[in-house]
């Protein structure tokens, strides 16, 4: 779908993993306006190449690449959109432009649904800890949720809600998935509080169930190689692993957390999709890695959207050899980036 210029209209773009959406979901809810929401499956990236907007229009941007979408923000800014971006990957230069306001932040303990939370002053921070908990930031969601007060079996809930939402943005098509992410989003934004939707709607428990039986398919497959320090995994090309790779990495992360873990699954066309997670007690080195073979993402959690079959020892080895944990060029990086 492209969105239309329209004066004075409300744009929202996103990914469709719980991050994105819960982070959009934060700002409507304190923000109340129509809105059109643009957003897709997990590795749709590049979705400003599908917005129109001009003067008058606001166009809300939340955990979306500004590497990928870069070109597309300059002609929205030259077309006199005013834009807000939130989000956590590493960008390339950031535009100086009087209707960009940016909020990123590429610390590996935090995500875009937590940014938001922090320029609304928490006030929507059960959504915030739903994102957070999706992105598999477990401790930090955890901490925080303790902080304002949250008993253990809420943060179960949330921790289950988010997980479920970031399970459904997997697929390379929407009928991979059980429900599209901008449907999704419809019902969650009908709850101000998470917790009422789980009590009063079945889509996280059902989406949980699904996610749980996905497991226990990859859980049957040995690991396709590994060493001291990681291990990776291949999975075959059907509907269930697309929709499973990515909360197995997470899955996978959290059991063994000093070590590193990628998960590899064949697509059409000889290649293989791959997410990478460093280990969680050091969590930097995956964008580098994921980055020399032409993929991107963060310093904890990366990937490569196609990795040529001819190229997967070569990756296997690069893999094996990786030295986990925040590198000197990641940490300029952050730095030189972390601009409000």
């Amino acid at each position: 779908m492209t969105v239309g210029p329209a004066a004075g209209r409300h744009i929202d773009v996103c990914n469709g993993d719980a991050d994105g959406l819960c982070a959009v979901l934060q700002w409507r809810l304190q923000t109340p306006a129509p809105a059109t929401l643009v957003t897709g499956l997990k590795r749709d990236i590049a979705l400003l190449d599908r917005v129109q907007a001009g003067p008058g229009d606001e166009v809300l941007v939340c955990d979306v690449s500004l590497q990928r979408n870069r070109a597309a923000l300059l002609r929205l800014l030259a077309a006199g959109a005013r834009v807000r971006y939130f989000d956590h990957h590493a960008p390339p230069d950031v535009p100086d432009h009087p209707n960009l306001e940016t909020h990123i932040d590429l610390d590996s303990q935090t995500c875009t649904s937590l940014l938001m939370d922090r320029h609304l002053g928490g006030a929507h921070r059960s959504w915030a800890l739903v994102g957070a908990y999706g992105d598999n930031l477990t401790g930090v969601a955890d901490t925080l949720a303790v902080q304002t007060g949250m008993n253990t079996e809420d943060r179960d809930r949330l921790r289950m809600l988010g997980e479920a939402i970031n399970y459904n943005a997997y697929g390379e098509e929407e009928s991979d998935v059980f429900m599209a992410p901008a449907r999704l989003y419809e019902t969650l934004l009908r709850y101000p509080d998470p917790l009422d939707l789980l009590q009063y709607e079945s889509i996280a428990q059902q989406l949980d169930a699904l996610r749980r039986d996905d497991l226990r398919r990859a859980a049957d497959l040995p690991p396709h190689w590994q060493n001291n320090h990681a291990s990776a995994t291949l999975l075959p090309d059907a509907g269930w692993s697309r929709r499973v790779i990515g909360c197995l990495a997470n899955e996978l992360a959290r059991a063994e957390p000093e070590q590193a873990h990628a998960v590899l699954k064949a697509v059409r066309g000889d290649a293989y999709v791959v997410s990478v997670r460093a280990p969680l007690s050091a969590a930097g080195g995956a964008r580098e890695l994921c980055r020399r073979f032409g993929g991107a993402g963060r310093a904890g959690a990366a990937g490569i959207d196609r990795l040529p079959a001819q190229d997967l020892d070569d990756f296997l080895e690069a893999f094996g050899a990786t030295r986990w944990g925040v590198s000197a060029r990641e940490a300029g990086v952050d730095r030189a980036s972390d601009t409000p």
